[in-house]
C-alpha cells in the first residue's frame, strides 16, 4: 500500500459505500486509515453516540474534513443515555471548521445557547432543525448573524421560534434561497413580509401551519399595506408548496402567487380562501410550472367567519390547460372524501389538462366527478405513464379495462376504490403492459386478482378506513 499512488487509493476507498467496510478497511493499515479520514466529509450519529459529548469529539478529531453532519435522536429514550446538548454542539463549532450543512433531528436538550456557539462556523450555509422544543428566535438570530452564507434554512415543529428578528435579518442578508417553515406555531404567514429583499432570491419556500393550531388572522392595516406594496418580484421561486395556510384577496400570501414568474412546482394544501382568481393569476404568470398538486378542503371543512368561501372551479383548470404548456404532473385532491365538496373540478376540467398539457403523471384523490368517460379520455394522453386513483367511487370495471390501451402506460396505483373488482384487471394479467401495480385497501379485488397484471405488484388489504 506504502507504493500506491494517493489517487489510486482515494479512489479504491471511494468505491467502499457501505460504512462498516470502510471502517474495516481503514483499519489495516496507517495510510488507509489517513486516507479515510481525510475522505469522509459526512456522518450521521444519534442514539448510538454514548456517551454524546465525548463520543462526538473523537468523531471530530478522527475527521476533521466534515462538512456535514446529521445528529438524529428519533426513538430516542432515557435507557439509551444522555443526548447530545450545548456542549456537544461547542464541541462541532470547534473541531470542524469546515462544516457547511448541518441536521439537527429530535434534539431536545440543545438551548438558544448550544445554536449559538455555531455561529462560529462561517462556513456553514445549511441549518435543518426538527422538534428543537428549547430553541427560541434568539438563538436563530444569534445563528444568523454569525453564518452569512446561510442559503438553506428549515425549521419544522420549533414550537417556540417566532419570526421577528431573525426574518428581518435574512432579508436583509439576501442569501437565503431555500426556506421550510412547517409546524412552528409562533410563526404566521403574515411573519413572512419581514423577508423583504430576500423574495427576490428564494428559490423554494414551503410553509405548514399547523392545522390544530390555525386561526383566523385578522391583519392590521399597516400589515396590509406592506404586503399589497411588496415590489420585489420572486422571480426565483421555483418550487413553493402551502400547506394549511389562510390566503385573503391582497394579503398575506396571496400577493405571493401573482409574481412567481418562473415558478415550476407547486404545492396547494387546504389553503382556505384560494379562489379561482389566484389560481388563474398564478397560470398567466408562471408559465413555466411542471409540476402542480391541489389538496380541497370540502365545504364542510371551511371556518365560518370566512365572507368569501373557497370556490375553486373547472375556470382553475382551464387556465392552467392555456398558459402552462410544459405541465406534466397533476394531483388533485379532495379532502373529508365522504362529504363531496360542492365546489368540485368536473370531467369537463380535468379533461381540459389532459388534452391541452403533456400529462406524464395523474393523481386523482375522491375526485367523484372522475369516472369511466375520463378513463376512456385518457386513451389520448399520450404522454401518460403514470396513473394513481385513490377513492375515484365512479370508475368501475368498464373504466379500468382499458388501461391496456393507454400507449405508455407504465405505473397503476389504485386504492380505496369500491367499484373495481377482479374482472377489470383480467386483461391485464400476462399482458406485460405495466411495469408496476399497486392495489390497496380496495374491497373487491383479491391479491390472486393481480397476480401478473404487472412485472411488479404490490397488495395490501386494509378495510378499517371503510368502519
Amino acid at each position: 500500500m506504502d507504493y500506491l499512488p494517493d489517487q489510486l487509493v482515494w479512489e479504491i476507498l471511494d468505491r467502499i459505500k457501505k460504512t462498516a467496510d470502510r471502517n474495516s478497511v481503514s483499519l489495516t493499515c496507517k495510510r488507509l486509515h489517513k486516507v479515510d479520514s481525510e475522505q469522509q466529509k459526512f456522518i450521521r450519529v444519534g442514539c448510538g453516540l454514548d456517551p454524546a459529548t465525548e463520543s462526538l469529539n473523537s468523531v471530530c478529531n478522527r475527521f476533521p474534513y466534515l462538512e456535514k453532519v446529521e445528529i438524529i435522536y428519533a426513538g430516542w429514550m432515557s435507557k439509551l443515555g444522555k443526548q447530545l446538548d450545548d456542549q456537544g454542539l461547542r464541541v462541532l463549532s470547534n473541531n470542524c471548521p469546515l462544516l457547511d450543512d448541518l441536521t439537527l433531528s429530535y434534539c431536545t436538550f440543545i438551548t438558544d445557547a448550544g445554536l449559538s456557539s455555531l455561529a462560529s462556523c462561517s462556513k456553514l450555509s445549511a441549518l435543518r432543525l426538527n422538534f428543537s422544543p428549547r430553541i427560541t428566535g434568539c438563538g436563530i438570530i444569534s445563528l444568523v448573524m454569525g453564518c452569512k452564507k446561510l442559503t438553506v434554512l428549515h425549521l419544522v415543529r420549533c414550537l417556540n421560534v417566532s419570526g421577528v428578528e431573525w426574518l428581518e435579518y435574512l432579508g436583509k442578508l439576501e442569501t437565503l434561497e431555500d426556506l421550510c417553515i412547517k409546524n412552528c406555531r409562533a410563526i404566521g404567514e403574515g411573519d413572512l413580509i419581514k423577508l423583504g429583499p430576500t423574495w427576490r432570491k428564494l428559490k423554494q419556500l414551503q410553509f405548514e401551519v399547523d392545522a390544530n393550531y390555525r386561526y383566523m388572522k385578522f391583519y392590521d392595516r399597516l400589515a396590509i399595506d406592506r404586503w399589497q406594496k411588496q415590489w420585489i418580484p420572486c422571480s426565483s421561486m421555483l418550487e413553493l408548496s402551502l400547506v394549511n395556510c389562510i390566503i385573503s384577496p391582497g394579503r398575506g400570501l396571496a400577493c405571493v402567487l401573482g409574481k412567481c414568474s418562473n415558478l415550476e412546482k407547486i404545492h396547494l394544501d387546504m389553503c382556505v380562501g384560494l379562489r379561482d382568481a389566484d389560481i388563474v393569476c398564478l397560470a398567466n404568470k408562471s408559465k413555466n410550472v411542471r409540476s402542480i398538486s391541489l389538496r380541497v378542503p370540502s365545504d364542510f371543512s371551511l371556518p365560518l367567519l370566512m365572507n368569501n368561501p373557497l370556490r375553486l372551479t373547472d375556470e382553475s383548470l382551464k387556465a392552467l390547460a392555456q398558459s402552462c404548456s410544459l405541465l406534466d404532473s397533476v394531483r388533485l385532491a379532495f379532502s373529508d372524501g365522504e362529504f363531496p365538496s360542492l365546489s368540485s373540478f368536473t370531467l369537463d376540467g380535468i379533461l381540459s389538462l389532459i388534452q391541452m398539457c403533456p400529462i406524464k403523471e395523474l393523481a386523482l384523490d375522491h375526485v367523484y366527478s372522475f369516472n369511466d368517460f375520463g378513463m376512456e379520455a385518457l386513451r389520448s394522453a399520450k404522454y401518460l405513464e403514470i396513473l394513481e386513483l385513490v377513492g375515484c367511487q365512479e370508475v368501475t370495471d368498464e373504466g379500468i379495462q382499458l388501461v391496456g390501451q393507454f400507449q405508455q402506460l407504465r405505473v397503476l396505483q389504485l386504492r380505496k376504490c369500491l367499484g373495481i373488482t377482479d374482472d377489470g384487471l383480467k386483461p391485464l394479467v400476462g399482458a406485460c403492459k405495466l411495469e408496476m401495480l399497486v392495489v390497496e385497501d380496495c374491497p373487491q379485488i383479491s391479491e390472486r386478482g393481480v397476480q401478473g397484471a404487472a412485472k411488479s405488484v404490490t397488495f395490501r388489504q386494509d378495510l378499517l378506513w371503510m368502519c
